[in-house]
Formats: C-alpha cells, structure tokens, sequence
C-alpha cells in the first residue's frame, strides 16, 4: 500500500479518498519542523504539503519512491521546483478553487484602509471617539477612481470583474499601462503577481516614490513583493495615504515600524479562509495524489 506524507492537518472530510488508496502519516495542528519533515518522508510515495512547509531536495531524497508533492495552495514558492523536475517528481498546487475567495478579500482590504474601517474599531474600542462631526476620520470614496492591478492571473481578473460595483476604473501593469505609468495614476495599487526572482521586491523604494501620495497599496499575494523595509520608509514620509496587506516578507512576523502605523491594515494571510474555499483546496490536493498513485495524469499539475 502507498503511504502519503501531510504536513499540517487537513480536514477530516477529505481524506476517505486517500485513507481508501494508502496509509497516511499527518502532522498535528503545529505541523513538524523541517528536520522532522525529512525523516518522516523516507519511503513514502506522496507528500501534501502547505505554504509554510519547505519542500527541498532533502525531502525530495528521503524517498526514491515519491511521486508527487502536492501543495495546499494557489502558490508554489516553498517548494524547489528545479529538484523536483531533476527527479522526475509531479508538483501540483490549487489553483481556482480559491480565486473568488481571494477576491472578495482583495475588496475588503481595499474598503478597509480607504474608509478607515479598523482605524475606527481600534478608535471606538478604546474610547478614543466622542461622537459624530463632520470632519472626523475622512476617507477615500472609490467611485471614479482608478484600480491598478499588478498581474493579470485568474485574482487579478477577479477583482477586476467587482470593480464595476464601486465605480471603478480598472487599469492593469502591461496590458493597460507600464508599470511606471499605473503607480504614477492609480489610487489604489493591487498586487496579484506569484513570488518569482523577477517579483521579488517589484515594490521598493524606486517604485513607491511613483505612486501618488493620495494613494493606497494592498497586497493578498506574496509578502516578499513588497521590500517591507521600503514601505516602513514610505509611509513614515507620506509617500502614500496607506496599505493594506495579508502577506509578510517573513510570516509570521511583521516589519516591526509597520505596527505602528494607523492607516496600514495588516490582515493574518486569511485571503482564501472561507470554509468553502479552504476545504475545495484540500479535495483538489487530494484529488492530484490519489490520481498520480493510480497512475492518471495530475489535475493541476505546475508546469
């Protein structure tokens, strides 16, 4: 019987398919440390892992007999993607499945710094509001002002699509504009761009000084897009009016100066926690290893 490797738990719901197929060795909540990792893969034929689970070529030569890894996520990034093609090895992720979810967040976020909306609750909570007046805690009305998108995957054009609700112009990096020309016009800058060497600090001290100092910037993508040391920076001399982010460079922990920050939203990397979206993840990585075992193509293989 195959044996299969989880590195953080997954929904009990989901795996009848892959306890039916192989024996299955899950880690508990917390997950294992990577020395762990490794010597728990030894001879198995699948690992589902998750984000925060580096999947090396240390992992990948604990087994000669794994044949696929796949991850609990849209994106890739923590696995070594080069030694699993040495070694012949499937790598799929999740993509679609959490598009809509991911979304919808984007949206949130952006109401949320624009209108200022957990500024106000922190406000409240600590009885730091005295009541109505005209001039208190203004923010950003969205209606004729322009979106500008940074990737133009299945996100990207998700958000895309609700823009219309709130009257919106959407305007994305490369098929609308340069990325130049959109920081310089945008009120508000979304990122939806996978983590590459190319993506790797896009958003630094050159390119923020481009955005209008009326503007916002939200990241549901990657944290290390952002060069978080950058953005301290810019916000500390008002370069934009706020930020709004759901990634960090080095998740958990958070750039230190952006905690201090009023008109910066920092969210816990929850974009696609709905219940839906986090079980149809967990099927779809599932799906792929009992596919792979059964000598079928992969569902969303990365290619």
């Amino acid at each position: 019987m195959p044996s299969v490797l989880v590195t953080r738990p997954l929904p009990s719901r989901v795996l009848a398919p892959l306890e039916a197929l192989a024996t299955v060795d899950m880690a508990p909540r917390e997950g294992w440390p990577h020395a762990e990792i490794v010597a728990r893969a030894a001879g198995v034929d699948a690992i589902i892992s998750q984000l925060t689970d580096p999947i090396d070529a240390a992992v990948m030569d604990a087994s000669s007999s794994l044949r696929i890894i796949a991850n609990v996520a849209a994106g890739f990034d923590n696995i070594d993607l080069a030694a699993a093609r040495a070694r012949g090895i499937v790598v799929t992720n999740t993509p679609d499945v959490l598009t809509n979810a991911v979304a919808e967040f984007t949206w949130a976020l952006i109401l949320a710094v624009t209108r200022r909306v957990v500024e106000g609750d922190r406000a409240v909570r600590r009885g730091g509001w005295s009541g109505w007046a005209l001039d208190y805690m203004p923010g950003m009305e969205l209606a004729g002002k322009q979106l500008g998108l940074i990737g133009r995957g299945r996100i990207g054009r998700a958000v895309a699509d609700k823009a219309a609700a709130f009257g919106m112009r959407v305007k994305f990096a490369k098929h609308d504009l340069s990325l130049d020309e959109l920081l310089v016009t945008s009120d508000v800058v979304s990122l939806h761009v996978p983590l590459t060497e190319e993506t790797r600090h896009l958003i630094n001290r050159k390119t923020l000084v481009r955005m209008r100092r009326s503007a916002y910037l939200v990241n549901t993508s990657r944290g290390s897009v952002i060069d978080e040391e950058a953005l301290a920076w810019a916000l500390g001399e008002g370069l934009l009016a706020g930020a709004a982010l759901d990634v960090y460079e080095k998740e958990p922990a958070v750039h230190p100066a952006l905690l201090s920050f009023d008109n910066v939203v920092l969210a816990p990397h929850i974009g696609s926690a709905t219940r839906e979206t986090r079980t149809a993840m967990a099927e779809l990585a599932v799906r792929n290893v009992v596919d792979v075992l059964n000598d079928r193509p992969a569902v969303t293989p990365v290619t």
